[in-house]
């Protein structure tokens, strides 16, 4: 295949026209050509590399890996890093090998990192744990690229063996590490990058994300269904205060500085998570459009989805330049930025209108090893009239919570939640053959009646639910039995569900019919009164210990600061 075109030089940032040679689906030759009026340019628009999303868990797209490539090629990603750890806590690595196995069948780059935390903790119960050795095996895997993060930061500071053993096995196979340490900083921090922990997705504003840059850090800005960092770290005054702090010293000539005020500091780019409804919107391309409405320029927010985590993963793509892997999309311009067509390994995937492959169907096995629930199962038994208790408090769009406190009436011996006060409760259901459950209470869902639950639960996925409503609460983890995992929404008035067979993560349906679903839970737990944008997203996130400040697993109420359990009442 031979065309000319204007191309996106991401090495020189610059746009030229240039006659393109693709054979064996690689770029044989790029060779730049002068325009007269003569000249014919074969391509309307500009071609850019396909778009890399260097972290990402595929299971929270609810999507299988082909699924999840059907969309994706839309919005012009030709590739991912992702970490299967959402998968590994369920069954492993049989987990893990099928999420290679079915993105083989599609056109379409998938490379993975080795799930570095199977449990998170030791704090919650998980259908597997993966041990150093379960890490070499996958290390030493062609498709595996990476360490996927380090959440267990404590583990990191206080030397544990296993832990300590798993990195340097990373480091044995030339495998960069990922890192996850929110808030982490000072001497905490070196001591964790003194493990060649490299990069990290976690940083919530710009002060933390400049410490961990200068530190030696690359920042990936994440910008998801439930956590959106891409504000708080393009902050265009905070950057320009930033600048200005070094030019004030002379270190930095006025126009030299006019030109870093708009560069984006960081380096990457990426989703983490992503939810369906989100996803038949757009991806990176929307991510990236975004940076240039908060004042980043243009071409180096490109670079963060395309050279920068190529060049750190050691990619074959991201850059249009002889001997790459093929991988490009054409946009219409800068400005606009719709895709319209892209390439992998130098076939059209997408043409504008149509994908142009297919997802298989995938056989599930039943991962839900838990017994129906009762209302007495999610009660909270206490004497007297009143008690003060623990409370979740959690905000829209972070994954961070905070630790609150709140006084209760008791009925009967019973605590009940309070809808005035906006405290509701909180209970997650072990689906693994212990059949625990553990009761708390949380703020800021806004439920006036019902309840909502899931099987999506970071990051041991158990079955998490919120209600005001003991009866509800039971009925609503009962219809995700019944289904085999998935979200439902459950009242008094209507109740409905979404199933997420796979493990109970994923479904077999395409990324428009699960968003489809979703979006009616979403207007069903409105209608209930809740105040979340994502709220199946963020319920998921309050099983995840390893983000301070306060949450929940089957086994107790965790403190993320102190890192041990708590009391729900207090004492």
């Amino acid at each position: 295949m031979k065309f000319t075109a204007y191309i996106l030089d991401v090495l020189t940032n610059s746009v030229y026209p240039a006659r393109i040679t693709v054979g064996d689906g690689v770029f044989k030759e790029i060779v730049p050509i002068h325009v007269t009026e003569e000249t014919k340019i074969d391509v309307e628009g500009l071609l850019l590399p396909g778009f890399i999303d260097s972290h990402i868990h595929i299971e929270s797209s609810m999507l299988t890996p082909a699924q999840f490539a059907k969309i994706a090629v839309r919005h012009g990603t030709t590739s991912v890093v992702c970490d299967p750890h959402e998968i590994a806590n369920v069954s492993g690595i049989k987990g893990i090998e099928f999420m290679i196995d079915n993105a083989s069948t599609v056109p379409f780059n998938f490379y993975f990192s080795a799930p570095s935390c199977v449990p998170a903790t030791s704090f919650e119960t998980s259908g597997a744990v993966l041990d150093s050795s379960d890490i070499e095996f996958l290390l030493k895997k062609d498709e595996v690229v990476a360490l996927g993060e380090m959440m267990n930061f404590p583990g990191v500071l206080n030397g544990d063996e296993e832990v300590i053993r798993k990195l340097e096995l990373a480091r044995m196979y030339n495998k960069p590490i990922d890192g996850h340490a929110p808030l982490l900083s000072g001497k905490e921090l070196d001591k964790y990058m003194e493990q060649y922990i490299i990069t990290d997705h976690e940083c919530s504003n710009f002060s933390e994300a400049i410490e961990k840059k200068q530190k030696g850090m690359k920042i990936m800005v994440r910008d998801g269904s439930s956590a959106k960092n891409m504000e708080a770290l393009f902050d265009f005054t905070e950057r320009v205060n930033h600048w200005k702090n070094q030019a004030s010293f002379g270190i930095i000539p006025t126009d030299v500085l006019e030109r870093r005020i708009h560069s984006p500091i960081f380096d990457f780019i990426v989703s983490d998570d992503k939810h369906p409804n989100d996803l038949i919107y757009g991806h990176l391309n929307k991510s990236v459009k975004k940076a240039k409405e908060l004042g980043v320029d243009i071409i180096k927010a490109i670079e963060m989805v395309t050279i920068n985590p190529a060049s750190h993963y050691k990619l074959d793509a991201g850059a249009i330049v002889t001997g790459a892997k093929a991988d490009f999309i054409i946009i219409d311009n800068l400005d606009d930025f719709n895709i319209q067509k892209t390439y992998i390994a130098g076939e059209c995937v997408f043409d504008g209108e149509n994908v142009l492959f297919d997802a298989p169907e995938v056989q599930t096995e039943n991962s839900m090893y838990v017994d129906k629930k009762t209302p007495e199962d999610f009660e909270v038994y206490c004497d007297g009239d009143e008690c003060e208790v623990n409370v979740i408090k959690c905000y829209n769009g972070e994954l961070l919570t905070k630790k609150t406190v709140a006084t209760l009436k008791c009925c009967e011996g019973k605590v009940k939640p309070d809808i005035y006060q906006d405290v509701l409760k909180i209970a997650v259901v072990e689906r693994y053959g212990g059949n625990k459950v553990t009761n708390a209470f949380i703020k800021g869902f806004g439920l006036k009646k019902g309840a909502i639950a899931s099987s999506v639960a970071h990051d041991s996925h158990n079955i998490i639910v919120v209600g005001y409503d003991s009866k509800m609460m039971a009925e609503a983890v009962n219809t995700l039995i019944d289904n085999r995992g998935g979200f439902a929404v459950v009242s008094e008035d209507f109740g409905d569900s979404l199933s997420l067979p796979i493990a109970g993560l994923m479904s077999n349906e395409d990324a428009f019919d699960v968003a489809k679903k979703l979006d009616i839970l979403h207007k069903m737990a409105s209608a209930l009164g809740c105040k979340l944008d994502s709220p199946f997203m963020t319920m998921a996130f309050m099983a995840l210990l390893v983000i301070p400040s306060l949450k929940i697993s089957d086994l107790g109420l965790f403190d993320g600061d102190s890192f041990e359990f708590i009391d729900v009442i207090k004492n």
